[in-house]
């Protein structure tokens, strides 16, 4: 899943190359992704120019000219690609944006679960989930206003982290970073955890995330579509060292989910009711 440190070095990297380019055609491979309130988007989207690219939470938005926003919202196995004509085109590839400056951008998704969706600007308000977001966990919002997004919940903290309406842009990885840095057990409730622990999930949440942007900025290169996750210190890296303390990493896999913590570094017991 591209979460904010994924969708914002994209962003940057498509707003320094792609702004300003017309898109000469449009091809549809796995029309399942595209949700278009604002006709034929094969038809309407061509002569059309890229005004824009900006991120909201877990979407990206593409302005174009003439009231036309293309949002995309991967979920749990979209990518986005920026390649020349030639490049190979994927089995996954569900559309194909031709551009005037001789590149397309296109969207994969090889079980098609995310979305790319095709409006208006007076139209946004009806992308699921696009305004029910928190706060972006790469601006800035103080520890107070964590706390108040945070009192309605009671379940368990990776859970409440990871559905966007505390703080926006984090998702299964990311989460798993953040509670190992705040040395916080993931299955702990919401409820249970002291102020001091949350200040810790709130520091480390902001911190963990810029820090990923500076490392993907210098390692993505060209290859937007593919996920950089190796420099990760503990998600999907079940059995290996903490990089803390040396025990084994646990991982667990919940709901088509992957848990990775260190039960040292964060100890605690899960309970099933």
């Amino acid at each position: 899943m591209p979460e904010a440190p994924d969708l914002e070095v994209i962003k940057d990297f498509l707003s320094s190359r792609a702004t300003g380019a017309r898109v000469d055609a449009a091809r549809v491979t796995r029309p399942s992704v595209l949700r278009s309130l604002s006709g034929d988007i094969c038809s309407d989207i061509e002569g059309r120019s890229l005004a824009s690219i900006s991120r909201r939470g877990k979407f990206l938005l593409l302005a174009l000219t003439g009231d036309r926003m293309l949002v995309i919202n991967p979920k749990l196995t979209g990518a986005i690609q920026y390649c020349p004509p030639e490049a190979r085109v994927f089995k996954r590839t569900c559309i194909v944006l031709a551009l005037s400056n001789g590149r397309e951008l296109r969207y994969l998704d090889d079980r098609q679960m995310g979305f790319v969706y095709y409006v208006t600007e007076s139209q946004l308000g009806q992308v699921p989930q696009l305004y029910e977001q928190g706060p972006d966990v790469l601006e800035s919002f103080s520890f107070d206003e964590f706390q108040e997004r945070l009192r309605p919940f009671r379940g368990e903290i990776k859970g409440v982290l990871t559905r966007g309406r505390v703080i926006s842009g984090i998702g299964n990885a990311y989460s798993d970073e953040i509670l190992f840095a705040a040395r916080i057990y993931p299955f702990r409730k919401r409820d249970s955890l002291t102020t001091e622990e949350l200040k810790r999930i709130y520091e480390k949440s902001q911190e963990v995330a810029n820090d990923a942007v500076s490392l993907l900025k210098e390692r993505m290169g060209d290859s937007i579509h593919v996920k950089v996750r190796d420099f990760l210190k503990v998600h999907n890296k079940g059995g290996e060292a903490c990089p803390n303390c040396g025990n084994a990493i646990t991982q667990i896999t919940a709901n088509k989910r992957i848990t990775s913590y260190c039960r040292r570094c964060q100890p605690g017991m899960l309970i099933r009711n």
